[in-house]
């Protein structure tokens, strides 16, 4: 009987603690309740800045020069070509792939005839009978059928430069346009 006593005193109190520990107190319930009132049931949309094209360029144009580099995506190290196209546009708050083949299945897709300055182009790699993607760049200007785009080339120019697609090899290496902006 003593036994019966201790343990249903024991459990009563273990019952009681747990209780205690996960009751509110009545002041901080209403303390909760105000300020859940006071809270918009709808969260207001934060809408990044517009990004203008131009500016975009501008700021992908102060690289000119800078050298290629394999996997990198430093202005003081190098750029390999989704190095570049991703920092330009990390830079405007734009979360874009880091690899030239992620690019591909980002943003919307564009006719080459519907691009415009601040769009992304793909290439294939330097074989242009494999179709997956392996180069990267922007779209610096487009005036009438010549479209010329800001890249950073492994190639003879060895760094961030501006090619016009119509130039070189690149025609037969276009896949597609993607549209971020």
């Amino acid at each position: 009987m003593k036994q019966t006593i201790i343990l249903f005193s024991i459990f009563f109190c273990s019952v009681c603690g747990l209780r205690a520990q996960t009751t509110i107190p009545l002041e901080y319930r209403e303390l909760v309740n105000k300020l859940s009132q006071q809270v918009p049931l709808e969260k207001e949309k934060i809408s990044l800045p517009e990004t203008s094209p131009n500016k975009l360029l501008e700021f992908a144009k102060s690289m000119l020069g800078i050298r290629y580099r394999t996997a990198s995506s430093s202005p003081s190290r190098g750029f390999d070509c989704s190095g570049f196209v991703n920092y330009v546009f990390s830079n405007f708050g734009f979360k874009v792939p880091r690899s030239s083949r992620d690019f591909a299945v980002s943003g919307s897709a564009k006719k080459l005839e519907d691009a415009k300055i601040g769009d992304v182009i793909l290439f294939t790699g330097t074989n242009s009978k494999s179709r997956t993607p392996g180069h990267v760049g922007i779209i610096y200007s487009v005036e009438g059928d010549e479209i010329k785009f800001i890249h950073s080339s492994s190639g003879a120019k060895r760094g961030v430069t501006i090619t016009s697609l119509n130039e070189g090899f690149y025609r037969k290496r276009f896949l597609k346009v993607v549209s971020i902006l």
